[in-house]
């Protein structure tokens, strides 16, 4: 197999003949790469090749929707968590699975979509995942207790690992070069407007209808929407190959996963049981070092295999590269904030500061809705700027966000929560997406989908993590607290989230200082 370092050198001088690829690299250098008034010919048709079809936009709407429900859901059922654990009878701990399941299936799934891509044709994979979204929503209707759920939980979330690389497959190889950051931006627009509006729409429905009702609306919006734009707009632009599908590989990956997540939640059980002094410590903390192993080794093996792997699940010698691993550090560590951050302003809020689920939605959609809007613009700017200013400005602001949390977390309001979480909202939006562009872009474009799919599961499986670790802080402080919406129990709250909030700082002031170190590096080799 050709290495991208060695494909890229083969084709330097055809894309120093590349009008596109000069336009793009310009921009992604800091330099303003206009091309000036009087070029003609060939210069002036490659501009022309620089508009985006109509065809392309309505493929990314189609598979952005589909998207969009998966996320849509996802996040309406996190601020329905104090409901659902009446409803089915458990405790904190267990009804974060609900989220985390399918967050930890989306990841285990976005693996695949490197294969799939090579392998389907990319109206296949659309209808497959339209398929799955339909029938996991009708699973959530119809069932009635706590397994059940799940199950639907973890064909959503297959359906979801399909839809999102997928679209974000379809701009990096069909959008024009000079347009990547834009497209991106709106890409991210779609996936991110979701968790802007669940908290709320979940806080809506539990008020006046029951939560199943999300379920009812989702069907025919995936149907009459999705499936027929979808049908018209997709196109194939580059042939399928006869691709192998390795299972050992992504057995290995899938353990890797569970495992370490896994090991996460059992840690947390076993501290709760340590602090509430109950007998299932000693189990747990045997059971998350078990899982711990596991997770490791899978991974480790995971990464051998793929080396010594003819056709491998992922290609992976585009990592070899140190610049692109210290994009991928933030890109991991980032969704643990940017998720969890869901779970924890609607939690607190209903559990410490007692407001009503509907509120407690209401908290996050200025943060997250206006965040969502402006990520078109973080990719107009990494158009116009490259990516260093833009992201180093917007992930560093983003960190102010829960350093004023933890400033006033033992005396909050609703209304300063959701203003300090605005702040991080709004930056957040503004660079996460631009930190894959910028990797993506320093690797040879045979090695998109790989890189995509690295990308997406790291983005997944962050947010699995980081809704598994902030219910975990929260339940260790809640231990042994009393009855929940006791006075104890509402400060037990308060203080778990102040330690939240104090790893999400750490969380931050990492990926700040990996994206320096990365774009220092760049820096150096020009």
């Amino acid at each position: 197999m050709e290495s991208p370092t060695t494909h890229q050198s083969g084709n330097t001088e055809t894309a120093r003949t590349d009008i596109t690829h000069t336009t793009h690299v310009g921009a992604a250098h800091g330099g303003a790469a206009h091309t000036r008034a009087s070029e003609t010919g060939p210069v002036a048709a490659a501009r022309t090749d620089e508009r985006i079809p109509l065809s392309l936009i309505g493929s990314i709407v189609a598979v952005g929707s589909l998207a969009f429900v998966g996320i849509l859901t996802e996040t309406v059922m996190t601020v329905l968590f104090p409901e659902l654990m009446v409803e089915f009878s458990v405790n904190t701990a267990t009804v974060q699975w609900i989220t985390t399941i399918y967050l930890l299936v989306v990841a285990a799934t976005m693996p695949l979509s490197s294969f799939l891509n090579r392998r389907f044709r990319l109206k296949t994979l659309f209808v497959a995942a339209v398929t799955l979204a339909v029938l996991g929503s009708f699973i959530m209707i119809v069932g009635h207790s706590f397994p059940l759920i799940l199950i639907a939980r973890v064909i959503q979330g297959v359906g979801s690992g399909v839809a999102t690389p997928l679209m974000m497959n379809i701009i990096l190889q069909q959008a024009p070069r000079s347009k990547v950051g834009q497209l991106m931006g709106v890409g991210s627009l779609v996936i991110t407007v979701a968790p802007a509006i669940g908290p709320t729409v979940g806080g809506a429905i539990s008020s006046v209808l029951p939560w199943r009702a999300i379920f009812v609306i989702v069907i025919p919006i995936v149907l009459f929407v999705s499936l027929p734009v979808g049908l018209k707009c997709i196109r194939q632009t580059r042939p399928t190959e006869a691709a192998q599908l390795n299972p050992l590989q992504f057995v290995a990956i899938v353990l890797a996963l569970c495992g370490l997540i896994f090991a996460l939640n059992q840690a947390g059980v076993a501290v709760g049981e340590a602090v509430s002094g109950g007998s299932g410590a000693v189990r747990s903390a045997i059971l998350a070092a078990v899982s711990l192993v596991i997770g490791v080794g899978s991974l480790l093996f995971f990464g051998w295999s793929s080396k010594r792997s003819f056709s491998p699940l992922i290609r992976l010698g585009w990592l070899r590269d140190p610049v692109v691993l210290l994009h991928l550090l933030p890109y991991l560590l980032m969704p643990i904030v940017g998720i969890g951050f869901g779970y924890v302003v609607t939690n607190v809020a209903q559990m410490s500061l007692g407001t009503t689920a509907f509120v407690a939605g209401a908290l996050v959609l200025p943060g997250a809705l206006i965040g969502a809007f402006f990520a078109p613009v973080g990719g107009m700017l990494y158009d116009r700027f490259g990516a260093p200013r833009p992201v180093l400005a917007a992930i560093g602001t983003a960190t102010l966000g829960p350093v004023l949390l933890l400033v006033f977390s033992m005396h909050l309001t609703p209304a300063l929560l959701a203003g300090f979480y605005f702040i991080f909202g709004l930056c957040y939006a503004l660079g996460y997406s631009n930190i894959m562009t910028s990797a993506l872009n320093g690797i040879d474009r045979e090695f998109t989908p790989d890189g995509n799919a690295v990308f997406q599961t790291s983005l997944q499986f962050g947010g699995a993590v980081g809704t598994a670790l902030f219910s975990t802080i929260l339940g260790v402080a809640q231990a042994e607290a009393g009855e929940e919406g006791s006075a104890t129990f509402r400060h037990a709250t308060a203080v778990g989230g102040a330690c939240v909030f104090a790893t999400m700082i750490v969380i931050c002031v990492i990926s700040v200082c990996s994206l320096v170190a990365a774009f220092r590096l760049r820096a150096a080799r020009r």
